[in-house]
């Protein structure tokens, strides 16, 4: 062990009990199942119930973590939330989860607008935040997409689903240690996959709200497709590249949870079988800045990563952002 360097010491995670299968949109939307798994991948997905709420799936998920961890919440030093469909406008869903587990008085902030990729990036946030001398942050990525996006538009509201997940990062290799994150950004993408409404180039209106128009998700489907398979796959590479670390040396692969199409397509621009690469998406569907850690969560408690395995994270998001980690099991 250095001492710069940074791991993964816990790992936790929440989905809301509620299932909404293909066969539950039929009664919302003109689609089915075979039309919903043959573009997506996706057999079901979990709902918030009604009297749950962002900071609700979010805190589930830090005592998860924290459990994990074997820590209180009076030991963690800062709370990262990602998340793009926060608990209130202001303040951040991040006050209201520092509250909720009773930590400290300490530095909590939210990481949004980042779409998808924003919990890689808070995962590169914290670890330099422990660098600079932070011990230990808790970093979470939760969506509550459901009741934010519109149930009318069958190409987006049969994607998303609700989840909860996240992870402690403290100085040290830990249970996965951090070689090393890529990320970046293409502002010039930003109408390909976007929630305008509400901000304050439109802000809400009685007019809007009639229309539906702060529910309608914007989405191109194929230029998103076409920019999260090259940006995923290259920054993959890039990360790999810059640890000295080569393809062949991954034991799996752990992406955002798109749809089975993109993932796929990632897969065979890195000609790595899926075998290798972890998806869950079929049974949780997108779940936004929680897709990455859920699915880290998962593999990891369904014992499917081993002692030394190298673990490449990837994901994209709305921005157009996107980012890669590179982590080593240890145990």
């Amino acid at each position: 062990m250095t001492n710069t360097a940074v791991g993964i010491s816990g790992f936790g995670g929440y989905v809301p009990k509620r299932v909404m299968t293909n066969q539950d949109w039929m009664e919302h939307v003109d689609t089915s199942d075979e039309w919903i798994v043959e573009r997506t991948g996706i057999h079901r997905r979990r709902f918030a119930a009604e009297d749950e709420s962002t900071a609700d799936l979010a805190i589930a998920a830090a005592h998860s973590a924290l459990e994990s961890r074997g820590v209180s919440a009076e030991e963690i030093d800062e709370i990262i939330v990602a998340t793009d469909t926060p608990e209130v406008y202001t303040p951040d869903t991040a006050s209201f989860v520092q509250e909720g587990i009773g930590a400290r008085e300490i530095p909590s902030f939210d990481l949004g607008g980042s779409g998808c990729a924003g919990f890689v990036q808070a995962l590169d946030v914290a670890q330099s935040r422990v660098l600079t001398g932070t011990r230990r942050v808790l970093v979470i990525g939760v969506e509550l997409i459901s009741r934010l996006v519109s149930w009318k538009i069958r190409e987006t509201c049969v994607l998303f689903g609700d989840a909860a997940a996240g992870v402690i990062i403290e100085r040290g290799p830990q249970m996965a240690e951090i070689l090393g994150a890529k990320t970046g950004t293409d502002g010039s993408q930003w109408s390909i996959l976007t929630l305008e409404i509400g901000g304050t180039r439109k802000p809400f209106s009685l007019e809007y709200a009639q229309k539906e128009e702060h529910l309608k998700l914007i989405m191109e489907g194929r230029a998103v497709f076409r920019h999260a398979v090259h940006r995923m796959s290259q920054v993959g590479l890039d990360v790999l590249e810059s640890v000295g670390a080569k393809l062949e040396d991954v034991a799996m692969i752990v992406p955002h949870q798109a749809n089975l199409r993109i993932v796929q397509a990632v897969a065979k621009n890195l000609s790595v079988p899926m075998e290798k690469v972890y998806t869950n998406l079929q049974e949780y569907g997108n779940t936004g800045s929680a897709s990455v850690p859920l699915a880290l969560w998962e593999a990891h408690r369904n014992g499917r990563i081993s002692p030394g395995d190298l673990v490449l994270l990837t994901s994209f998001g709305a921005g157009f952002h996107w980012g890669a980690m590179l982590l080593r099991f240890n145990g």
